[in-house]
């Protein structure tokens, strides 16, 4: 069902459906001012689906919307068949992507969560008590029972999670004392991502024309000339109004983006709704943090554009500095640019200066030598920290903030935003 044509995409939504392994074979569209309470659609509508379920003979019924879960119940009894909504369907295709056993406790943790709230489907009989010796009396219902057993799968769940985290941490302390900055390609799901990830660091990472073909995180290691290691990061693609609750259960995964040096963000071009998918994007980097990252925007798939428009080129703003790169990553056209736009932003983007900190700001050098970002440290006559320091230009501020510290107040010689090559 679609209702609000500028909120849903009916092409995109079928090609939800085919990414599910599921034919669709019709799409029924209505509208309305609000939704209905208990079915969502009117009446009318659902006798039209009824009718269109009888004539297909089809088997599943699935909504572009999020329905509730007494929604869903009412819709199940009416129509008589299984009835999914948008994030069952997404749900659905993520427990088919995920190949890592990380990606599998996501997926698996998202899946209860949305689980947890329609479990009463499965129980309509509340009497369904234990029993036997040492367990007459009230007892628990079954539906009691699964809630709690629920709970207790979810809690392990986010613990092993969060030792994931742990362990993604711990190998980015290790890149910030070796200096290695990380690039992370981030962009609308099937804008090439892979496909990009792959022709530029020659990995094997599965790449399809499918939405979300790609689920787990790949790191990879590649030699940038002027800048030296760099780690890209292929990472799962986003989607109009991705649900909260697969923001929450990838937060160990998008944490590569929140902690990158540079952000690629990989859009189609060729796709006429372009525009709206950059906006979705920045949305989902926005509600994880990432919004300070600095940003190379990569427009893919040149060698479907018109000839007026098609050709690698770099675009660059008002200051002089890369923005956005032309490229096709299927026929690597553009490429050689796109490495020389990374160079130049990983150079650009750094901040190394002279700071001079009272004893009462030891917390803030002890921050500075946790980032591996102090390069000497002297003292001054007062006893003042006197360090040279270097680090990407997106964590100087993030530090800044967290500390709640005036950059004017630390730098020596007004803190001029020094920016250096790393070189």
């Amino acid at each position: 069902m679609t209702d609000e044509k500028d909120r849903e995409d009916p092409r995109e939504f079928t090609e939800l459906v085919v990414s599910a392994g599921v034919e669709p074979v019709v799409l029924v569209t209505g509208s309305r001012r609000a939704p209905s309470p208990g079915t969502y659609v009117g009446e009318g509508k659902v006798d039209e689906i009824r009718e269109a379920l009888q004539l297909h003979e089809a088997d599943v019924v699935i909504f572009n919307h999020t329905l509730s879960p007494s929604q869903e119940r009412n819709l199940e009894r009416e129509l008589k068949c299984r009835v999914l909504d948008r994030i069952g369907l997404i749900l659905d295709i993520f427990a088919q992507r995920a190949r890592t056993h990380e990606g599998k406790l996501q997926v698996e943790l998202a899946q209860l969560e949305h689980l947890s709230t329609r479990l009463v489907r499965g129980w309509t009989h509340l009497e369904r008590q234990k029993g036997g010796i040492g367990l007459r009396g009230p007892g628990e219902t079954q539906l009691e029972t699964d809630r709690r057993l629920l709970r207790e799968r979810i809690k392990t769940l986010n613990k092993r999670l969060e030792k994931v985290r742990r362990q993604r941490e711990q190998g980015r302390r290790a890149r910030r004392r070796a200096d290695v900055p990380t690039v992370s390609l981030v962009g609308y799901t099937n804008a090439g991502k892979s496909t990009l990830f792959n022709t530029l660091t020659s990995a094997q990472v599965y790449a399809a024309n499918q939405l979300f073909a790609t689920l787990d995180p790949t790191l990879r290691r590649l030699e940038i000339e002027g800048v030296g290691p760099v780690i890209f990061a292929d990472t799962v693609g986003f989607i109009r109004h991705l649900p909260h609750k697969l923001v929450d259960a990838f937060r160990a995964t998008l944490e590569e983006t929140v902690n990158a040096t540079l952000l690629l963000h990989v859009v189609d071009a060729a796709d006429p709704r372009r525009r709206e998918n950059i906006e979705q994007v920045e949305l989902v980097i926005d509600e994880i943090d990432a919004d300070e990252v600095p940003v190379l925007l990569v427009y893919n798939k040149v060698d479907l554009l018109d000839e007026d428009d098609a050709g690698p080129r770099v675009d660059r703003d008002e200051h002089g500095r890369a923005w956005r790169v032309w490229v096709s990553a299927k026929t690597g056209a553009g490429l050689d640019l796109l490495a020389e736009a990374i160079r130049e932003r990983l150079a650009v983007d750094t901040f190394e200066g002279w700071l001079r900190l009272p004893a009462s700001m030891a917390r803030f050098r002890a921050r500075l030598h946790e980032a591996q970002a102090i390069l000497t440290e002297n003292y001054g006559e007062q006893g003042e920290f006197l360090l040279h320091v270097r680090l990407p230009l997106a964590d100087w501020n993030a530090l800044l903030r967290q500390q709640q510290i005036q950059a004017e107040s630390v730098c020596l010689n007004g803190c001029p935003q020094q920016v250096s090559n790393l070189d």
